[in-house]
């Protein structure tokens, strides 16, 4: 499988709803790095942080 955005073999695959896109190891990278630049999942992780102190 080939990367979905530029022509370099794909080195992970994701799928949902029975679709599957091929990422590089650098643009899989850079979607890592916008994922965790996102504030929506700052709060997240941030809500996730306080539900399992509260659950010890």
């Amino acid at each position: 499988m080939r990367c979905h955005y530029c022509d370099r073999e794909a080195a992970y695959e994701a799928e949902q709803a029975g679709v599957v896109v091929g990422l590089c190891a650098e643009h899989f990278r850079d979607r890592v790095e916008e994922l965790a630049d996102d504030e929506g999942l700052a709060a997240l992780s941030d809500r996730l942080d306080v539900e399992s102190r509260e659950s010890e």
